[in-house]
């Protein structure tokens, strides 16, 4: 700890140096250093040598008392409490005291200690420099969960920022103290934000493979979808879709269970396609050939689009269970940056305050 004194006020009592007022005329007079016997006043907690400028006078009283103002520089060791940095007020000591007479003497020195010096520093820089900047990246990754994953590589988007805030930790590192006992709490803000955006980041990670690969899942089970699509979408406020009320209708139910290469078709089956009465006469033998072969086309037609319906609900349902769980997480995301971001503001007011 480095600490100017712009000047030292000291108040040295030599025996047998008075006079009588009243004979000279005068209660003060200056006297150059060299000329006069000035105690060696050391401090003990002194680590490099005084710079400070040298003065050449001293002060003598009529009552024997010496009065010596000189500037100081003093560079000395303190025990820095860091914890509440950079809203931190430190309380050093410094103990005056010359090298050799340290007995209760008349007329000699003892150490003084001075236990009250109170330093608080100036927050404003380190305000202004880190704690704003990250407040800002920590919101901006917060809205990104706004972002729509159909359509946006959110995660792309979230490495970005943890890039850039991991180069900004980097560059105001010097900042930072770097001695202490304890961890500032500023340092427990920094690695709460950075592992809320990495967890994030992971969070992005998971619901974009449930987005995009839903269509190789399997059906999802039951009880999840009990849990995820009844019980947590009503917790975040998201309404469960419904299931779409249009059907495939057969013509012919016996066909679905038949293969295809066994169909055929009859006469009674074009009355049921088309509503109209039996004809007399049969259709030619090519014709009919043809209307079989239109027929197990459908068919397999049919089975696709049945089959891509089945998958496509599958899909839908496993996207709705990732929209579920990307809201339910982003909640609890705004909540732990509350609950984290106010008990770290409480413990800087109250050691602030006190």
């Amino acid at each position: 700890m480095s600490c100017d004194i712009a000047e030292m006020v000291a108040i040295h009592h030599i025996c047998g140096l008075s006079w009588d007022e009243e004979e000279c005329g005068t209660t003060r007079v200056s006297v150059p250093r060299e000329q006069l016997w000035v105690p060696d006043i050391n401090i003990a907690e002194y680590m490099d040598e005084d710079k400070a400028p040298k003065t050449p006078y001293v002060y003598l009283y009529n009552t024997g008392h010496v009065f010596d103002d000189k500037p100081l520089r003093v560079v000395s060791s303190c025990r820095l409490v860091i914890y509440t940095f950079p809203f931190d007020i430190q309380n050093c000591s410094l103990t005056f005291g010359p090298y050799l007479h340290f007995g209760k003497i008349q007329c000699s020195l003892v150490p003084v200690s001075f236990p009250k010096i109170i330093l608080r520093r100036r927050p404003v820089l380190y305000v202004v420099n880190l704690l704003i900047p990250s407040c800002f990246l920590i919101t901006v990754d917060l809205f990104s969960f706004l972002l729509p994953l159909q359509t946006v590589d959110r995660s792309s988007f979230k490495m970005t920022l943890i890039l850039g805030y991991t180069v900004f930790l980097l560059i105001m590192n010097d900042l930072l103290p770097v001695t202490g006992e304890t961890t500032p709490l500023i340092n427990v803000f920094f690695s709460i934000s950075l592992a809320l955006m990495v967890g994030s980041l992971l969070e992005t990670v998971l619901i974009t493979n449930i987005q995009c690969g839903s269509s190789q899942y399997s059906a999802v089970p039951h009880w999840l979808s009990i849990l995820v699509l009844r019980y947590l979408a009503v917790v975040v406020f998201l309404p469960r879709k419904k299931k779409s009320s249009q059907h495939t209708v057969f013509l012919n139910p016996s066909l679905g269970a038949k293969n295809s290469s066994n169909t055929d078709i009859s006469a009674i089956h074009l009355q049921r396609v088309f509503g109209d009465t039996p004809p007399v006469k049969p259709p030619p033998e090519p014709a009919l050939d043809e209307l079989r072969k239109l027929s197990r086309d459908l068919l397999a037609i049919r089975l696709q689009v049945d089959k891509h319906f089945q998958g496509s609900e599958t899909s839908q349902e496993w996207q709705m269970i990732g929209i579920v769980i990307d809201r339910l997480l982003f909640g609890l995301y705004i909540v732990f940056i509350a609950v984290s971001f106010i008990t770290i503001i409480c413990l800087w007011s109250k050691h602030y305050a006190a």
